[in-house]
This record gives C-alpha cells, structure tokens and sequence, in this order.
C-alpha cells in the first residue's frame, strides 16, 4: 500500500503540472492541493467515540498524505466534514451514523409508500418519509460531494465494509456502488483515488493534444529525434515526461 500512495502522491504532481489552467471538472476549488495530514490521535478519537476501525487504506491516505483537499468531483471532504448528511448544506443536527451496519448489499432505490394523503397529514407524511430514509446510509463516511445532491461515501461498518458507495436519492437515482468513474467492479478507497488520478491524466491530455498545433517537420528533423515516428505517433505527449 505504500507503494501505492507514492503513485498517487506523483501522479497528483503530474496533474497539478499538466492542467495548470485548471480545466478539468471540479479543479478549481482544491486546485490539486491536499490540507496537511491528519493526527493519528484524532482518527482514534473518532473510532473510539463511534466504535468503528476505519478502513486502513482511507486512514494511510489521511495521516500520511492529507486530510482532504485534491480529489474527485468537487475535491475530498476534510475528515472534519464526513458525517454530514448534506454537504451542500451541512447542518450539525443532521449527521451520519457510521457506528450502525450499512444495510445494502446491492444497488437499492425502493420507491416511498406513505399510508397517507400528504395533502390531508403533511406532518404524518414527512414523518414517514424521514423513518423511510432515516438508516439507509448508516455505517458511511460522506467523502466527496459529486455536486446536484450526490454523495460519495466510504463504508466503515458493516458487509460491504471499505467499498465507495454512492447516495443519489436526492434525483431519484437511489443507493449504488460507486461507478461515476467508469469502474465495472466494486472499488476501495485507494483504487478510487488512483482512478480518478488516471482518468484526468487522461482527459487533460487529450484536451491538450487538442489544443496543441501539429507541426510539419522536415526529415533533418526527425533523423535528429530519438524517437522513430511510429514510436511519437503512438505516445501522448505528456508520457514523455
């Protein structure tokens, strides 16, 4: 694993360097920055208080890299910040509980039946609509906010313990391993972050190859070059680096 969070430490360099304007989706708030690692005393802090052992890839990456800053979609919450149920409105009453079992095993979006009228008992109603909702996002950490009322979130208890799950009820989209970034498989925290780092290396670099004029060189110049042309033709520019 540290082997792992090296390549991730590099390959966020690199994209700092490559996307300098700040193009890509989401770069503008963190602009590739981490906040400086979190205290292993206060990760203890917060097992001990919520009686979970967080996944130990999420808490490497904490204590050794940074506490939040750079990361998908609109950055990585500060671990300050993972118990609110809205991120876009965070709110200290209304926080996750991540000492009870997430309770899915595979994606779920049931729809809402209330036994009555909202129009007749809209108090009633709410009320069963909060108790509908109320632990099917026990047992996570709210790790990035994906924008438009979407969460990522990391399990820390229960079966599905370490996984990337996302919350979209807010859009009617339900409850779902994460797949925002193309992933086919059930994702951990780490391959998560790397992932994210591999598609934007990607993505800048088509958008520069975009942005870069070709030129016409002469053949003095290529016999000058250490590269055959198939060899250039074949290499995104930024993997010469």
């Amino acid at each position: 694993m540290n082997q792992q969070l090296q390549r991730i430490q590099e390959k966020l360099a690199q994209l700092k360097v490559f996307d300098a304007k700040n193009q890509l989706f989401g770069a503008q708030r963190p602009q590739y920055q981490l906040n400086p690692p979190l205290s292993m005393a206060a990760i203890r802090q917060f097992e001990a208080q919520y009686h979970v052992i967080l996944p130990l890839e999420y808490v490497s990456f904490l204590t050794e890299l940074g506490n939040g800053g750079a990361g998908p979609f609109y950055g990585l919450e500060p671990f300050e910040r993972v118990l609110f149920v809205d991120l876009d409105y965070p709110n200290s009453t209304n926080l996750l509980a991540p000492n009870l079992p997430f309770p899915h095993h595979q994606a779920w979006n049931e729809v809402f039946v209330s036994t009555c009228d909202e129009e007749e008992d809209e108090v009633e109603f709410e009320r069963q609509y909060f108790e509908f909702h109320r632990h099917q996002m026990d047992g996570v950490l709210a790790i990035s906010n994906f924008g438009c009322g979407m969460s990522i979130n990391l399990v820390v208890n229960g079966t599905e313990y370490g996984y990337i799950w996302t919350d979209d009820r807010g859009n009617d989209g339900g409850i779902y391993p994460s797949h925002e970034l193309e992933n086919l498989e059930k994702v951990t925290f780490l391959d998560w972050y790397e992932l994210w780092l591999d598609n934007s290396l990607q993505e800048i670099a088509e958008k520069l190859d975009r942005q870069q004029p070709i030129e016409n060189t002469t053949s003095s110049v290529h016999s000058q070059s250490a590269l055959s042309n198939q060899d250039v033709k074949n290499k995104h520019w930024w993997k010469f680096w």
